[in-house]
Parts: C-alpha cells; sequence; structure tokens
C-alpha cells in the first residue's frame, strides 16, 4: 500500500473528517488540538493566557509512556482520532520528553502520516523555536531528575544545540507518582532555580516541561538576563500558531513571538 492509501485508509477507519473545518463563532482564525499527559494542569492554564482573538484549542489527555515503549505511537493515533472529530488545523502532542525523538521531526511526521492531520511534537517545537531565535549555546532549567536532563541533552546536541548548563528540581528520582508536583513549584521557585542555572555566553534560557508553571515569568527573565526566554509551552504554541499561518506577537510570551 503506497502512502497515500494507508492514509486514507487510517482515516476511514477512524472517520477522521478530512474536509476543511467550517468556520465558527470562536474559531475564525485557527482551531488547535492538544495531548498532554494525564497530571498536566499546566499547559492549558497558560495556553488561556496567550491565545489570539479568533483561536481556540481543544485538549485531550493521555497516559504518559516510559521513554522508547511502544505503545506510545498508537495511544498517541487514538489521541489524535479523538481530537480530529473537531477538525482542528494541528494537533500538538504537549510533552516535552515524551516526545524526544532524533530527528525532532521523527514523530511527528510518522503521526501525520499515519492520521492524516497536521501534527507537530512540544520536542521538534523547541527545535524549531530556538533555531528560529538562532540559539546555538543556551541554558536549561527543568524540574527533572538527572537521567531525564542528560537524555534532553543529548537531543539537544543531535540537532546543534549545546547546553551550557542545565540543571533539575529532581522531581520523578523517586518513580512517576512525584510529577504532580512539578505543577505545585512556586513561580519564586521556579525564577530562583532559571537565574541559578543560566550559563553566561548563552543565547537562551530554555524552560523546560509542560507542567512547568513559568508564563508569568518569561519577560522578566528576558529582561533581567537580556536573552530570549523559551519554554515547552510558549514553543509549542508558537509552533502550532506558525503552522496554521497566525503571527501575532502575542503580550507576555516573549522574544519568541516576535520571531
Amino acid at each position: 500500500m503506497d502512502k497515500s492509501n494507508s492514509i486514507c485508509h487510517f482515516c476511514a477507519k477512524s472517520r477522521i473528517d478530512m474536509t476543511p473545518r467550517p468556520s465558527s463563532s470562536y474559531s475564525q482564525r485557527a482551531r488547535l488540538g492538544l495531548i498532554v499527559p494525564p497530571t498536566n494542569s499546566v499547559n492549558e492554564a497558560e495556553w488561556t493566557r496567550l491565545m489570539p482573538e479568533g483561536v481556540t484549542f481543544h485538549s485531550h489527555r493521555m497516559k504518559l509512556h516510559p521513554a522508547g515503549d511502544p505503545a506510545l505511537m498508537p495511544d498517541l493515533l487514538a489521541g489524535i482520532e479523538l481530537l480530529g472529530q473537531v477538525r482542528p488545523d494541528a494537533i500538538a502532542y504537549a510533552c516535552t520528553a515524551g516526545s524526544m525523538t532524533t530527528p525532532s521531526a521523527q514523530m511527528p511526521d510518522a503521526a501525520s502520516e499515519a492520521s492524516g492531520l497536521k501534527v507537530l511534537t512540544t520536542s521538534h517545537a523547541l527545535i524549531l523555536a530556538l533555531r528560529a531565535l538562532g540559539a546555538e549555546r543556551i541554558s536549561v532549567a527543568t524540574p527533572y531528575a538527572k537521567a531525564t536532563n542528560d537524555h534532553e541533552v543529548e537531543f539537544l546536541a543531535a540537532h546543534g544545540i549545546e547546553t551550557l548548563a542545565i540543571a533539575g528540581l529532581g522531581i520523578g528520582a523517586g518513580g512517576p507518582h512525584e510529577y504532580v508536583r512539578i505543577a505545585q513549584t512556586p513561580l519564586a521557585e521556579v525564577k530562583a532555580h532559571a537565574l541559578e542555572t543560566f550559563a553566561p555566553g548563552s543565547n537562551a534560557l530554555l524552560l523546560a516541561c509542560t507542567d512547568f508553571p513559568t508564563l508569568p515569568l518569561i519577560e522578566e527573565l528576558e529582561s533581567e538576563l537580556g536573552v530570549p526566554v523559551i519554554s515547552s509551552n510558549t514553543a509549542t504554541l508558537w509552533a502550532m500558531l506558525r503552522a496554521c499561518g497566525v503571527a501575532d506577537d502575542l503580550p507576555g510570551g516573549g522574544k519568541l513571538f516576535a520571531a
């Protein structure tokens, strides 16, 4: 079966409506789909604050899979099938560590081919955002434990981005049951962690994890550090909007949205 027939077969099986979506009272410019891990309570909150007029997003939760779990892609496609019924212009799998494949386009390309819909992932969005900013040497502040941070450094290096400094808060070292604590991190602690992590000579600061509360700090940190600051959530939204032809410079989103 050729590629076009395989896409059509999946769409017929899943009943994804491939016709252009009609306009609506709220989604005149774009309609986005969002797939997040089950404990995530930050991504939607931050996107709601940033979403431009005429753009809506509609979310779905998916089981969190360990790295390399073969069940990830079938579960992702099942989530895409459900979200496909609202006829979004694009769908994001918004899990930073869970979407780190090399090359970064591997997972979104496979999901797009299988579903016939435009699919992006947070890790791919981060690479696109850093390249748009010309950031090749960065600092990374995360809530993660060392093993996840090491994986992130390897992923960034594979895409030509040097990590000058990375530090995490150690959440997850005791197992996945700890992940709910990420969203509970006070903003003051996030800011102190970011400032302590930042290394001089970095072209940008990355605040990684879609469940890490960072949005109110981005412009403040940019002012103090003098470099662009991006988060998993701002990068994913930026890439989704650009993929849908929406190029607004969003207040509160930082320098990325002017790129």
